[in-house]
């Protein structure tokens, strides 16, 4: 990329400015890139992604710590309001990020007090330690089991006001310090020793206590997890007319509703009349059983059976069976390493073709010219005036001021360390999905992911579980009774031969994340029409929508696509890149062309696509 120092000024002027680095941002300023467009993207946090970013162990700590401490150390310049002239007026950006309220930890691994440990690979950090609450208190709270109060050393909520400091914080558990005292290559086993890509095996759970899975084990495995603030994009459905739940007869009724939905857009005589009804609803008129509604709810379309539609639950339907069959048996990808990955991508993909960047980097506000009503610049941290044509901003980057009349949904998040699969132990399933629909009214379906060490986003060992609903309540209260009923919290074993019914948990995190999709622009007060208002996250499963392209400008959130033809309507949206030897460097046509005899190998190494593989999202699982 194009890193830029902070003793050096910034460019004065760009065609697109991005504030935020999630995935919308991070598609449409790479479209931008590509198209020619000189774009400048930034983000007053110390890492891509938002809240689509994926953390280490160590990270996520710190990125909890960072909301706890409710700090703002960016040096920012006071005077920035004596710029602005007598015919403009300024639009002030929020220096604090309020998307994440609600968050509770709970440590039920065993504790090596002991044992001074740090994240494998992580650089010096500073030790700091926590808020503990009392154990028995919080395993009340909790509804907890309180005999062992060892099992909760570390539990702690966080007022939903609290937010991060836009610097880097350090991991914040009493059991890191600066060194290491064990080798720990003399406590592997054989199966630790296989390759990473290989899927962990789970038909001996139980392990001797020699090589239990520890809290400080964890803490220095750090890096071998990839813990994603949203979880998306799961990959394990098996094919779903090999399910031993459906009849014969079930099947045939399927088949005939699954290829009606394959093109249902030409047979609206079928659904019109059921426009303004749930897909649930719809579902109840058509031939199909209970059991059968029951599976294309939540198996296939996978949408809410409270608020989606009858439109909404036959294009995902027809969206499943699209994807079917493109790669593998299943319609979904998911990325190693984590959602994070994602985009990070396009920002390579941005700085390939020219794109620059400034993480830590705030903008302090927005110049608007009131005449015309447009905005012409940004004035950043430092005082600098950047003018631009168009401007992208994620929705938490707005004051409150500015969104006063916007009512934001929220999404209750859990992720678990878990030692074993809920699976059964024959499972050769890597990742896995279960939809667990809502036993009462005014609440959610909850979504439930388990990935395991060969996605590269756990130790292995381990699992990661992901808990997600659209919220009713805090994060805790809606997730913890699906908790309570697939896994237990971690207890030490009596003998090597004790058994577990359920998976048990080594550590847990909960926490509410703002849902900022589907929000009309006419919602944000006096929003310049040059500026264009980026979603964080949504509940959905996928990505659909940040980057789907069947939306109309009329919608009340524009996604990438879209919102890209609005700043380049005559551009291919990004299209695939050329090919090397197709690339014409800056100067390169006023030089006679060289004999093709005498054509060097070299001539082409120094054009931008060399680091164009710096985007390619497989290259780390080669």
């Amino acid at each position: 990329m194009l890193p830029v120092k902070m003793a050096e000024s910034l460019p004065s002027e760009f065609d697109v400015i991005v504030i935020g680095t999630g995935l919308p941002e991070s598609i449409i300023a790479a479209a931008c890139s590509r198209s020619g467009q000189r774009v400048l993207h930034v983000d007053s946090r110390s890492y891509y992604g938002g809240n689509w970013a994926s953390f280490s162990f160590s990270g996520l700590l710190s990125w909890l710590k960072e909301y706890k401490e409710n700090s703002d150390i960016v040096t920012e310049s006071s005077t920035w309001q004596e710029q602005i002239l007598e015919n403009e007026e300024a639009i002030a950006l929020s220096k604090k990020d309020k998307t994440i309220q609600h968050v509770e930890i709970f440590s039920y691994a065993s504790q090596d007090s002991h044992e001074d440990v740090e994240e494998a690979g992580a650089l010096q950090r500073n030790h700091t330690s926590v808020i503990s609450a009392n154990p028995t208190e919080a395993a009340n709270s909790a509804g907890l089991p309180p005999e062992d109060e060892s099992l909760l050393t570390e539990c702690f909520e966080m007022p939903a006001e609290q937010t991060p400091s836009s610097q880097s914080a350090q991991v914040v558990n009493d059991a890191e310090v600066t060194g290491e005292k064990e080798n720990h290559s003399e406590d592997k086993t054989s199966e630790e020793e296989t390759n990473d890509y290989v899927p962990i095996a789970t038909d001996t759970i139980e392990q001797p206590k020699k090589n239990r899975i520890t809290y400080s084990q964890i803490i220095k495995e750090g890096k071998r997890f990839n813990i994603d603030l949203v979880s998306k994009v799961p990959c394990s459905r098996a094919d779903v007319f090999n399910s031993k739940q459906l009849t014969m007869v079930e099947k045939r009724m399927l088949m005939k509703f699954l290829t009606f939905c394959m093109e249902f857009e030409e047979h609206p005589d079928e659904y019109k009349a059921y426009e303004d009804v749930t897909f649930s609803e719809y579902l109840k008129t058509q031939k199909l059983t209970p059991n059968l509604q029951y599976f294309v709810l939540h198996s296939i379309a996978m949408t809410s059976e409270s608020t989606s539609s009858t439109i909404d639950g036959l294009q995902a339907t027809k969206n499943f069976l699209h994807c079917l069959g493109r790669y593998g048996n299943t319609p979904f990808l998911f990325p190693l390493y984590g959602q994070g990955e994602l985009p990070q991508c396009f920002c390579r993909m941005c700085a390939v073709f020219g794109g620059i960047y400034c993480l830590h980097h705030s903008i302090q506000c927005l110049v608007v010219d009131k005449e015309s009503r447009k905005c012409k610049a940004v004035i950043d941290q430092f005082g600098q005036r950047i003018i631009s044509k168009h401007f992208l901003v994620e929705d938490s980057y707005f004051s409150e001021n500015m969104c006063s009349c916007v009512q934001y949904r929220q999404i209750s998040r859990a992720v678990l360390i878990t030692d074993r699969s809920v699976l059964k132990t024959d499972s050769d399933q890597q990742i896995s999905i279960l939809t667990i629909p809502a036993e009462e009214a005014g609440t959610f379906a909850v979504r439930v992911i388990e990935l395991c060490s060969s996605t590269m986003t756990c130790m292995k060992g381990t699992y990661l579980v992901h808990l997600t609903c659209t919220s009713s309540k805090t994060a805790r209260q809606d997730l913890e009774p699906i908790v309570q009923k697939l896994f237990t919290p971690f207890t030490e074993m009596e003998n090597e031969n004790e058994q577990f019914e359920k998976p048990r948990i080594l550590w847990a995190l909960y926490f509410n994340m703002r849902d900022s999709s589907d929000i009309s622009r006419s919602c944000y007060d006096d929003l310049p029409s040059n500026v264009y208002v980026c979603s964080g996250p949504d509940c959905g499963l996928g990505n659909d929508n940040a980057v789907r392209q069947d939306c109309l400008c009329c919608v009340p959130y524009i996604p990438a696509e879209a919102l890209f033809q609005q700043i380049c309507p005559n551009e291919d949206f990004c299209p695939a890149p050329p090919n090397p030897e197709d690339i014409i460097l800056e100067g390169e046509s006023s030089q006679p062309e060289a004999p093709e005899s005498s054509a060097s190998p070299e001539a082409n190494s120094d054009t931008p696509m060399e680091n164009a593989n710096l985007g390619n999202p497989e290259e780390p699982s080669e």
